[in-house]
């Protein structure tokens, strides 16, 4: 598969709800930034790191599953750029539907890193009065 193709099936997947596909295509060590101020916000280095202290704070902050869906989708060589938007609901009721701009570096079959541009805004509302 070509790196657009692992990551629109992994976007396929997103939209379900289902989030396997994403883990199963991380790199042991993946490099995921979180552009903007928000607590959030900075590098995060290794899989466990992004699963944990990033992907495993947003989830206990979230009512059910988190959907993802994938806009439009722009390739060159081992970059691909995502535009997308989620859809999700806070524990205490408020949604969480932030839009996205991800660029993924694949190599090798696998995410190796992430650059993540998000409304922070909606970041600080939603998810630090949860915290």
């Amino acid at each position: 598969m070509t790196p657009k193709e692992l990551i629109q099936s992994m976007f396929d997947e997103l939209a379900k709800g289902n989030s396997r596909r994403f883990v199963e295509l991380m790199a042991d060590d993946i490099t995921w930034t979180v552009m903007g101020r928000t607590r959030w916000s900075g590098t995060y280095h290794g899989k466990t790191k992004v699963l944990n202290d990033l992907l495993g704070v947003l989830r206990a902050r979230l009512d059910g599953p988190y959907r993802a869906t994938a806009d439009r989708i722009l390739a060159e060589g081992p970059y691909v750029v995502v535009q997308a938007r989620g859809d999700s609901k806070t524990k205490a009721g408020m949604p969480y539907n932030n839009e996205y701009c991800f660029i993924y570096r694949v190599e090798g079959g696998k995410i190796r890193e992430v650059v993540e541009y998000l409304d922070t805004e909606l970041v600080t509302a939603a998810l630090t009065a949860e915290a």
